[in-house]
């Protein structure tokens, strides 16, 4: 199955592979929660946890369905981060991902909530996949 892989620079890529290997071992709390329900397929479809497409590191991603997750925390709501976020956003989208955001309140709070949006995500991209 083709899954349109993107890879970073080479000359990137083993610092970002360290760091997502990082970011595996010392995830947040919402991370750890959220990987905890995605992990395994639970959902009906493989995710990767701190995946690399491009020369950025996503939180979540289902490959085939093309639905990346991205949980934030506090220093995704200044101002500069989030003009970077919506510029990583952009390049994703670009290349056919979808990006779902949500907070690491919304995770640790209403995690049904979470994974049904997620779920519904996931059938909205398969259905236009197919």
């Amino acid at each position: 199955m083709d899954y349109d892989y993107c890879t970073s620079d080479p000359a990137w890529y083993h610092l970002l592979k360290e760091l997502a290997k990082k970011n595996r071992q010392h995830p947040t709390d919402a991370e750890a929660v959220l990987w905890s329900c995605l992990k395994g397929s639970s959902l009906g479809l493989p995710f990767r946890q701190q995946h690399i497409i491009g020369d950025y590191i996503v939180d979540f991603i289902c490959l085939p369905a093309k639905v990346i997750i991205e949980v934030d925390g506090g220093y995704h709501f200044v101002e500069q981060q989030q003009e970077l976020d919506a510029q990583r956003e952009q390049w994703l989208i670009n290349r056919g991902y979808e990006v779902v955001r949500f907070t690491n309140a919304e995770v640790l709070c209403d995690l049904e909530r979470v994974l049904d949006v997620i779920k519904e995500k996931i059938k909205e991209k398969c259905k236009t996949i197919a």
